[in-house]
């Protein structure tokens, strides 16, 4: 019998959550909590669409909607795993397969929330073709009959296209790198910290009221938060009807991430080994993570740029359209592969840190509980 309110073995389901995510990642082929939450998001919108038309009015009301459905049903799915591995760890009456079925499932589901190993692996697949390269300005612009730098710049572009969200097309050598590092360092909140930080909200929630009375834990929250952030990976867009329609998600989203960014910001100096800088490093990324156009990516880029020392932003063209993005760590060389293991390896060492927090404070929860 495991009693899954307690902190300790709370905090160990988590600790093993986070390696398996940075073990396995997320491997290719297989099925993905995130594949379902898009399939339905697509599932509801086009009959959403098809009522409201091009009736701003009618499309917040289908984004609203849509949002309510999306989120609560993953939220709903994760509170049922949940009470599957409760009624399991207590060694209640299940059928045979249930029995043994409830823990490992929700090990397995928690590691699902986390990217920590699938954004390393994917940043580093963008490397690889271009790390020997070198940094010449031949290696930048190669020439016509150099066939090998120039297959391998164009398999960096085919993995970068991935990844990122801007045109990869005719992106030279330093342009790609900078496209890695800024994907490392925006996705570490979107795709590591964030959920991290409601599966440890959702434990901190066990461990202060027990779980006798169904209260949402771990995988509740952290489903939740990956579902508002699907909805504005796919809706989230100032264009067409999606100005309307992406508004709920993409705010939910905004909301659900603003306090994990700002926890980034002001401990990243500290896995740095900078810890008395934190205070004025955070406020530092807070200032020049202000002008981005999302309230957290800005910050989350800017606290990576001055951990890391690398200048990050500027120019980038999205469907054709050129974009300009604010010069983050301005001064600092531009990102070179070093500048770019160095964000993944912070990455690496904040996770650690949080996880290594979180244990005496869910301790302390139990004690005033």
């Amino acid at each position: 019998m495991i009693a899954l309110e307690q902190p300790l073995p709370l905090w160990l389901l988590v600790l093993l959550a986070c390696a398996l995510d940075r073990l396995l990642g997320d491997p290719i082929g297989w099925p993905h909590p995130v594949q379902a939450m898009g399939w339905l998001i697509q599932r509801l919108r086009t009959p959403g669409e098809r009522w409201a038309g091009d009736q701003p009015r009618r499309l917040r009301l289908v984004g609203v909607g849509l949002t309510t459905l999306v989120v609560g049903l993953s939220g709903l799915t994760g509170w049922g795993v949940e009470q599957l591995a409760l009624a399991s760890a207590s060694a209640l009456s299940l059928p045979a397969p249930l029995a043994w079925l409830g823990l490992p499932l929700l090990l397995v589901c928690l590691a699902s929330a986390l990217a920590g190993g699938s954004l390393e692996r994917a940043v580093r697949g963008v490397l690889a073709p271009i790390d020997g390269l070198g940094s010449s300005a031949a290696a930048a612009v190669p020439h016509p009959d150099d066939h090998e730098q120039l297959e391998g710049l164009e398999e960096a572009r085919r993995r970068l296209a991935w990844i990122v969200g801007r045109d990869v097309q005719g992106l030279s050598r330093a342009e790609m790198l900078r496209a890695a590092a800024e994907t490392a360092a925006e996705n570490a909140v979107d795709g590591l910290f964030g959920p991290l930080f409601w599966i440890l909200a959702g434990a901190g929630i066990w461990v202060i009221f027990g779980t006798a009375g169904g209260a949402p834990g771990p995988l509740s929250l952290a489903w939740m938060y990956k579902a508002a952030s699907t909805l504005d990976s796919i809706l989230g867009y100032r264009r067409g009807r999606l100005r309307w329609l992406g508004t709920a998600g993409a705010r939910l989203d905004d909301l659900l991430t603003w306090l994990p960014a700002r926890l980034v910001a002001f401990t990243l100096p500290a896995a740095d080994g900078r810890p008395g800088q934190s205070p004025g490093l955070g406020r530092e990324a807070l200032r020049q993570g202000r002008d981005d156009p999302s309230p957290n990516a800005g910050v989350s880029m800017a606290a990576y740029a001055l951990a890391a020392r690398v200048q990050l932003g500027g120019m980038n063209r999205y469907g054709g359209e050129a974009r300009s993005k604010p010069i983050l760590g301005r001064g600092f060389p531009g990102a070179d592969p070093n500048s770019v293991g160095l964000i993944l390896a912070l990455s690496s060492r904040l996770e650690a840190l949080w996880l290594a927090v979180s244990l005496p404070l869910l301790l302390a929860l139990g004690q005033v509980q």
